[in-house]
């Protein structure tokens, strides 16, 4: 994780997608029109172009052009509770729970798709399906581990679609990846300097970084009748190298030779993701969906930023992270041609396991309850709403030298996370 980002227009906005909504670090908040349905069916709906993010082949369903515009807001509550059980090195306690560490982020995308001629599909899609932002109080007692965590990605997924049959769907697209992030924490200058310079004397340490990279999605449509369909969906691992620096605030003179300013990477893995979804149409007024979401979150063991010598900057940050599931149930009900009702059920499994939570991202296991509606004014518009609430399991933290090791003389905390999440999205689609 590092920081900065694009300017300009849309593509600027995207650098407000900050935390994460599902788990790890990802945001499967890529449409407007899904969240109503928990996402249920991502694989398989193909009800608009949003479909270029969860399965390509599902463009095959769309005639003519069809652009959609669609944002959400996602507030997440992150709070800890706890003690410090072994302070740190002549600095003083600092406040006790760092606040909420959670805030309002923006995550807009963009989907434009077109039909070439009866078979063939062409679309491009802009997102960002990784996020992350926690941000302490600067004074809590944890700021020797992480005071600000930011993570932000812009995705630019061209993609297209072939129909091989009227049973048969084939998608695939190139997804260009830019990552920008930010890591900050508090030095302990007086532990540095061996009680030298006096006690209580720190400054906030900051790196910052970003890089660019490429991946792919691919995906099938099978239509079992016109009414029953069943979607599955890929999308590949992507390798950065971030490269930026790392800065020291309020930096003794005495210490400049031990802490310079000076060029930093960090080599980071965004996991792969397989997705089966299923879509029954079982009625004219009921549809039934449901989705399974296999992540590969074990390709994130730990986090280990290097100087330009090759050597760690400070001990790595042990993750150990684990392959996850997310499993989704939906409904949507057609009042009439103009109105539509959704709801949705889901179970968002996290990747970090207990031993290893850190204060960056003390993620957890999540249920999801969404609902939400579309309305059709005219056959060439949709206008879609959702709300949903991530009811977020208990995060336990129990730090100690035996597995945290690099926290050594930055304290060790006892205590846990009462966190949940909250989202809105409203969603704009135009046919012609």
């Amino acid at each position: 994780m590092f920081k900065n980002f694009v300017s300009g227009g849309f593509v600027a906005s995207l650098v407000m997608a900050g935390s994460a909504a599902a788990s790890g670090f990802a945001l499967i908040e890529q449409s407007g029109s899904g969240l109503g349905n928990a996402f249920a069916g991502g694989a398989a709906s193909a009800e608009d172009a949003s479909t270029i993010f969860y399965n390509p082949a599902g463009m095959s369903r769309l005639s003519g052009k069809q652009l959609v515009l669609a944002v959400s807001a996602i507030k997440p509550s992150v709070q800890f509770t706890g003690v410090m059980t072994t302070p740190v090195t002549l600095q003083a306690a600092g406040t006790a729970s760092g606040g909420d560490a959670g805030s309002w982020a923006l995550l807009p995308n963009a989907y434009f798709a077109m039909e070439v001629n009866p078979q063939t599909r062409i679309g491009l899609g802009i997102n960002a399906p990784f996020g992350l932002q926690t941000k302490y109080d600067a004074n809590w007692m944890g700021r020797f581990q992480a005071v600000k965590s930011k993570l932000q990605t812009i995705n630019l997924n061209p993609s297209v679609s072939y129909q091989v049959s009227d049973r048969i769907s084939l998608g695939a697209g190139l997804n260009y990846q830019r990552i920008d992030g930010e890591l900050s924490s508090v030095s302990n200058y007086s532990a540095l300097a061996s009680g030298a310079l006096g006690a209580n004397l720190s400054g906030l340490s900051t790196l910052i970084g970003s890089d660019s990279a490429w991946g792919y999605n691919a995906g099938a449509l099978f239509n079992f009748t016109p009414q029953a369909r069943l979607g599955i969906a890929y999308r590949s691992r992507i390798k950065y190298n971030l490269s930026g620096t790392v800065s020291f605030a309020n930096r003794p003179a005495a210490l400049n030779a031990l802490l310079p300013d000076q060029p930093v990477t960090l080599a980071v893995t965004m996991p792969d993701s397989f997705s089966v979804s299923g879509f029954h149409q079982v009625s004219d007024k009921w549809d039934f969906m449901a989705d399974a979401t296999w992540t590969g979150w074990s390709v994130f063991q730990q986090l280990n930023i290097l100087k330009a010598s090759g050597a760690s900057l400070g001990a790595p940050t042990p993750e150990k992270w684990k392959d996850t599931w997310r499993v989704s149930l939906g409904a949507s009900y057609h009042y009439n041609e103009a109105w539509t009702a959704r709801t949705g059920l889901a179970f968002d499994q996290a990747p970090v396991q207990d031993a290893y939570r850190t204060v960056r991202i003390p993620d957890a296991n999540r249920t999801w309850l969404s609902f939400g509606g579309q309305y059709k004014p005219d056959k060439s518009d949709a206008i879609d709403f959702g709300y949903a609430h991530l009811f977020v399991s208990n995060a336990p933290l129990s730090q100690n030298a035996a597995v945290n090791t690099d926290l050594a003389g930055k304290g060790y905390l006892l205590g846990s996370y009462n966190n949940s999440v909250d989202i809105l999205s409203v969603q704009y689609a135009h046919s012609f």
